[in-house]
């Protein structure tokens, strides 16, 4: 396995990261905290609305949003922990899988990347390539050969039976895997969003920063009868996002997708989308979605967060202000300093 990743710019994070967009699992609502008073003002009515109809249930609330506040304060320093941790005390079951190649991907994939560095190629002709949901600009296609899946797969429940430590991927999801921390980011998840997947992006999505994709956060999430069913409503920390279905063996479970979240939510329709093992769905990641309960088995899929600091160093898509940058581990959240170039400018517009 390799260490931390730092990628070819210094990435950055955002302030509002620690007091914006807390999910409360509970009542199925996304929050912003600063202070007591503020969000007593901005959400004690919506709380009660929902069923946060006592002073305790309340209590509760902000002593939950509190331990989230103080989780994403040391974030960093606790990742780095635990990745330093795996490296001196897990061994992979399958060491190959942490390495990409091309027997890894499936045939009609590598023809959709060699179609894309065509000088002559064009969004038309990618289009005949690729399968298009019902939900405008969802794109999918075969990403994975179906043995590496069931191998990958292997190897994520072999760490999540080992007493390494786990972090988990975000608010929303409590099962899962952060994928930098297994070591999967400098030679597999980097490599694919440079050479197979900007490619696709910078055709598929020019106008919200797919020619300029610099960075990315990659986890793995598991949906299990005993655990996480299902996935509320929201949008992603993305400028385009990659969904592939890995496994196991599951029954429904479906994607929805409504519109894009500046769209007023009384006017979207919900269009669903089929999850099959070694496909991926590409989406833009402001795309409003969630995941259907799966009634049967356990599904495993991975996510690549795309990001572009070209167009998010203008506007934090979490708070919508431009980006208060804090130095941040890794990749961070994709923000840049002033006068620093995207590493992908070969498919930047010019």
């Amino acid at each position: 396995m390799t260490g931390e990743v730092k990628g070819k710019l210094g990435f950055y994070g955002c302030k509002c990261f620690t007091t914006n967009n807390i999910f409360l699992e509970e009542y199925n609502l996304h929050v912003r905290f600063l202070t007591e008073q503020q969000f007593r003002q901005d959400y004690r009515a919506i709380l009660l609305r929902l069923g946060c109809d006592s002073d305790q249930k309340f209590k509760d609330v902000l002593n939950k949003i509190s331990q989230e506040v103080d989780r994403r304060k040391h974030l960093d320093e606790a990742s780095a922990d635990r990745a330093a941790a795996i490296r001196c005390t897990y061994r992979p079951l399958h060491p190959h899988v942490y390495h990409l190649e091309e027997s890894h991907l499936a045939p009609q994939f590598k023809k959709i990347v060699e179609y894309c560095g065509n000088v002559e190629a064009s969004k038309e002709g990618l289009l005949k390539l690729l399968e298009e949901e019902a939900a405008t600009r969802v794109y999918r296609f075969p990403v994975f050969e179906r043995d590496f899946c069931r191998e990958l797969v292997e190897e994520l429940d072999h760490f999540e039976q080992s007493p390494a430590p786990k972090g988990r991927p975000n608010t929303m999801n409590n099962s899962g895997i952060l994928l930098d921390e297994l070591g999967f980011d400098e030679a597999f998840v980097t490599p694919l969003r440079e050479q197979y997947l900007l490619p696709l992006t910078s055709l598929l999505y020019p106008d919200c920063g797919g020619r300029c994709l610099d960075s990315h956060k990659a986890f793995v999430v598991k949906y299990d009868m005993n655990e996480d069913l299902e996935l509320s409503y929201h949008y992603d920390n993305a400028e385009v996002t990659l969904n592939v279905s890995i496994g196991k063996d599951f029954t429904e479970g479906n994607l929805y997708f409504g519109d894009m979240r500046q769209d007023p939510v009384s006017e979207t329709r919900l269009t669903e989308a089929e999850h099959r093992i070694t496909e991926g769905l590409l989406h833009r990641g402001q795309h409003m979605h969630g995941a259907l309960p799966i009634s049967h088995g356990q599904r495993w899929n991975l996510i690549i967060w795309m990001r572009a600091s070209q167009e998010r160093n203008k506007l934090c898509p979490m708070c919508n202000s431009k980006p208060s940058l804090v130095e941040g581990r890794g990749f961070a959240d994709g923000f840049t300093k002033a006068g620093e170039a995207p590493a992908n400018s070969q498919f930047m517009s010019q």
